[in-house]
């Protein structure tokens, strides 16, 4: 019970329900759109990748979205209240994770003609690898898709009054119908509205905000002198919780876990029409990650200037840090029906578009990994309808994981750790066979099972074992200006209970930050899966097709072709270059001791390639002018 008065909130009016009602609409609307515009084209890989003519501006904004989901709306301004602005440290990992991407990872995937990033592990290693890591993203996609339905619902429905497992349900229901109707085209079209959407959202809050706080002035004097604005703190203490290093070089771990190698990420890049667009696509979406990021950072500078006397979570008128967000909106704008709504739209833009991906990614992976792998026959039009059918299952799935969200704690710390724990393995994985052409299958699966273990064995351990406060260091929160309660009851101490006994490690291991799990994770996998290929015995450069390679080397050894040539292991890296089609079948002709399997998958790869493809420009511009978007 709260020793303090709760202040009169409203709950959302009529309005506040029609504008809501009106983001769900018009996201339904885009998938019956795209499913009456493209009803004549049956393939599955339409429905997949959009035909591979998708342009670099809407998938920049979907980018943007997919990742820039309610997590971020409700959860980012939530963590500068409580620890302070050094999130916005992110745009540097950010920019960082954007340019491996589009140099390293990027181009070989989309070079190799694949439409999941899992059919780069066959071609490079072999299908138990591929097989693997295919299982685990699907558990880690289920999971964080869990976490980002229930989230937003769990919040809004405490402090807004909107019905939980009613908002929950309606999110997956919305998002599975114009996935399964419109496919990728439609997930791509409606992130790109829902961006604008989230932007108009925060606007709205930073404008009302700041004048009902006295302005920007006030704002930016209230922040110092609450010491939110300390952001550049150079402990390398990797228990704690945000330093820079931490941020920058965690975060770029988690984030490139995210992106670098995550399916959802690189089939939005792979549908675009060519590569230049592709990795236009990514630096333009990188500007939106920083205008999302900054937003969300002011908001929770402005959310801390409105309640620094009398915080609202300290003083029990909201149960949980992620609910500070709609509580403080349902506040400032008790006076101005529909503007909540505005806001409960923005959270879940970010939702929808998050879930959308999600399902489509696990489709896509599900039906080329698993199902083309059972039923190599399948006709085109039962293809489509398979992977219609495995977007409606992924849809109930990941909104009945939404149950088991409410296990894990503060939504943006539980959803970047299931990205850490998952998430950076895998990017080791794809890491090892990009970057290392001596690494083989023995290697790779070994080097995996060791990140996980590792990965687990610290997260797992730290959601038993929170960190200290020492380390997390939560800023100070006041109640001084809150109006006491008259009740005795209310003022009674309670009994100073005993500590509860911690393990050995959980001051140590356990309290490792959560941003460096993807690292542990990744550089585990990484190392053990080189030193298994050693001992077992490395691959032959010259058996590997040099278009799954990126001979990184070149960068620090442009002085010298001899080094460059050493360092490539045997890969013919000077025969290949762009003309994927030509030179793959000569290299898989040449190469010795490799299995039939692995023949007849690399040149299935090469027959995948669109009609119509372009080797000169690494494009797909020549395709009936019928498809494009």
């Amino acid at each position: 019970m709260s020793n303090f008065v709760a202040p009169e909130v409203k709950k959302f009016v009529a309005w506040d329900y029609v504008v809501f009602a009106a983001l769900f609409l018009v996201c339904a609307s885009i998938g019956v759109f795209f499913a009456v515009k493209e009803r004549k084209k049956k393939t599955s890989k339409e429905f997949l990748v959009g035909g591979k003519q998708m342009t670099c501006g809407p998938i920049a904004f979907s980018l943007t979205t997919s990742f820039m989901s309610a997590v971020t709306v409700l959860g980012t301004p939530s963590e500068v209240y409580r620890y302070g602005a050094s999130f916005v440290l992110f745009f540097l990992s950010y920019t960082l994770v954007i340019i491996f991407t589009a140099e390293l990872f990027l181009p070989v995937f989309y070079r190799s003609g694949i439409t999941s990033t899992y059919e780069y592990l066959e071609l490079r290693f072999n299908k138990i690898v591929r097989l693997a890591a295919t299982l685990i993203y699907i558990l880690q996609t289920i999971l964080y898709t869990g976490i980002v339905v229930y989230a937003p619902s769990l919040a809004l429905n405490q402090v807004t009054g909107f019905d939980l497992w009613g908002s929950v349900v309606a999110t997956g229901i919305v998002c599975t119908f114009y996935c399964t109707l419109g496919g990728l085209k439609a997930v791509v079209w409606t992130d790109a509205f829902q961006m604008i959407v989230m932007v108009v959202g925060f606007m709205a809050v930073l404008i009302r905000g700041t004048s009902l706080n006295g302005g920007s002035t006030k704002v930016w004097e209230d922040a110092y002198e609450g010491s939110r604005l300390n952001i550049f703190d150079f402990d390398v203490d990797p228990l704690r919780r945000h330093t820079f290093w931490t941020i920058v070089i965690g975060g770029t771990f988690t984030w490139l876990g995210l992106y670098g190698v995550n399916q959802s990420t690189i089939q939005r890049c792979i549908s675009c029409k060519s590569e230049k667009h592709a990795k236009l696509a990514l630096y333009l979406n990188l500007l939106g990650l920083w205008t999302v990021l900054v937003c969300a950072v002011f908001c929770g500078l402005v959310m801390y200037s409105h309640y620094k006397s009398c915080d609202p979570w300290t003083a029990d008128f909201i149960s949980a840090p992620d609910q500070l967000m709609p509580y403080f909106v349902m506040d400032i704008f008790s006076s101005m029906p529909g503007v909540p709504g505005l806001f409960v739209a923005c959270a879940f833009s970010g939702t929808l578009s998050t879930v959308a991906a999600s399902i489509n990614a696990l489709a896509t992976v599900t039906f080329e990994d698993l199902v083309k792998k059972g039923f190599p026959n399948l006709s085109e039009t039962m293809s489509t309808w398979i992977s219609k059918g495995l977007c409606i299952l992924y849809g109930i799935l990941c909104t009945s994981m939404a149950a088991a969200a409410s296990l894990l704690g503060g939504v943006v710390q539980a959803s970047l750790s299931i990205h850490g724990m998952c998430g950076g393995p895998m990017l080791g994985l794809f890491t090892l066979g990009i970057v290392f052409p001596c690494a083989n299958w023995k290697g790779a699966i070994g080097g995996l099972l060791a990140g996980i273990a590792l990965a687990f064995w610290a997260g797992t351990g730290s959601f038993i074992y929170p960190a200290p406060p020492t380390k997390s260091i939560p800023l100070q929160l006041s109640t001084l200006n809150c109006t006491l309660a008259n009740s005795t009851e209310a003022l009674t101490t309670a009994a100073p209970m005993a500590a509860p006994d911690r393990s050995l490690l959980a001051d140590t291991w356990y309290s490792l930050s959560y941003l460096y799990f993807s690292a542990v994770g990744c550089l585990v996998c990484a190392i053990a899966g080189l030193l298994i290929s050693f001992v077992t015995g490395p691959s032959k450069g010259e058996d590997i097709p040099p278009v799954l390679i990126k001979p990184v080397c070149n960068l620090f050894c442009f002085w010298s072709e001899r080094l460059k040539t050493f360092l490539w292991c045997g890969v013919r890296h000077d025969s290949q270059e762009v003309d994927f089609e030509k030179n793959l079948p000569k290299v898989i002709a040449n190469k010795t001791g490799t299995d039939d399997t692995f023949k007849n998958n690399i040149n299935k790869g090469n027959k995948r390639q669109f009609a119509g493809y372009n080797p000169e420009e690494n494009s797909y511009t020549n395709m009936s002018r019928e498809s494009r978007l």
